[in-house]
């Protein structure tokens, strides 16, 4: 059965959580999927209810999932007299993303929508067997609460944890996004030619994909293989090398994605940095199979004659540091 569902974004880098979002859905369900309505905080998207909890374990940037009842005007709550709640009783929850609908009285809200709820199913503050949750953002949007993420999901993987890490290394949250964002299946391939602490091969690994790593440091590759051991996950296959020689030694990549190194305190074997990333964006598409992508971290908007720039997302991270996330495809 196709159900439509919304998903309750977190608020940062504008619309990287919506693009997660809908890149993974669409990864899930092999395209069999639509957008029906998005905007500030949320995306709806239609699709085979049986394929929910498979979304579900991948997002990063998401912080609810629920069955998508109806949207309405705060002034007008009668789109939800055709709302079908499961058998039994409901309260209802709301909250405003970033500071939406500020002038409407939200108890008065919530009052109208139960009133109209109401008739059908009974109200049960304390013990309801459905939470309904009223999103206010662009409009007042009702969703059925099936799946809400921990908003430290990823603790026992963060950076400080691992036995073997960097401060500057990327957070899983964002690690595991840019992992999506590349359209990489299950059962896929996924290769961090930097891959320092393992940060990313650890999240590949975690969501069932087929993790690589190489760098041309020997500690980072010898500390990748001993965080992915002390987590319990395979890796696929790893070894120490140039970023220019890795077509000579992969193949057939379903995603490359990586955080190359960058700042005064990195190692580079003195080589300048853009220069690193001129040549990895030369690389990467001889190492990709034909519908590969590759997300790559770097400190500016970076392009190359070798590959597609499909999209930029900024992070702000402190003083002049900002992370800005590209998408490539090849070309």
């Amino acid at each position: 059965m196709y159900r439509a569902y919304l998903f309750e974004l977190l608020g940062e880098l504008d619309d990287m959580p919506r693009d997660e979002a809908v890149a993974t859905v669409h990864t899930e369900t092999d395209g069999d999927c639509r957008v029906l309505r998005d905007g500030p905080g949320y995306v709806v998207m239609e699709f085979e209810e049986g394929r929910l909890g498979r979304i579900c374990s991948r997002l990063a940037l998401t912080h609810s999932v629920g069955r998508y009842l109806g949207s309405f005007g705060p002034e007008d709550p009668s789109p939800m007299e055709s709302a079908e709640l499961p058998a039994g009783t409901f309260a209802l929850r709301h909250k405003r993303f970033k500071g939406w609908m500020a002038d409407v009285d939200s108890q008065k809200l919530i009052r109208r929508v139960g009133d109209v709820l109401s008739r059908k199913n009974s109200v049960d503050l304390r013990h309801p067997d459905t939470v309904v949750n009223l999103l206010m953002t662009d409009m007042v949007h009702a969703f059925v609460e099936e799946k809400v993420f921990d908003t430290d999901m990823l603790k026992e993987r963060k950076v400080s944890e691992r036995p073997f890490f960097s401060p500057i290394s990327l957070h899983p949250r964002y690690a595991r996004a840019l992992i999506n964002l590349t359209g990489v299946k299950v059962g896929g391939t996924v290769l961090d030619p930097f891959c320092g602490t393992g940060g990313i091969v650890i999240e590949a690994a975690v969501m069932g994909m087929k993790a690589v790593a190489s760098d041309f440091d020997p500690e980072m590759v010898a500390g990748t293989r001993e965080n992915m051991d002390y987590y319990g996950l395979p890796l696929h296959d790893f070894e120490t090398i140039d970023i220019g020689d890795i077509p000579d030694r992969f193949g057939n990549i379903d995603a490359v994605v990586c955080d190359p190194p960058y700042g005064r305190s990195t190692k580079t074997g003195g080589e300048e940095i853009t220069h690193i990333y001129a040549r990895a964006l030369e690389a990467f598409p001889k190492v990709l199979s034909e519908e590969g992508r590759a997300g790559v971290v770097m400190p500016r908007v970076f392009e190359s004659p070798h590959m597609n720039l499909c999209k930029v997302y900024v992070q702000y991270v402190h003083g002049t540091l900002s992370r800005y996330y590209h998408i490539f495809a090849r070309q």
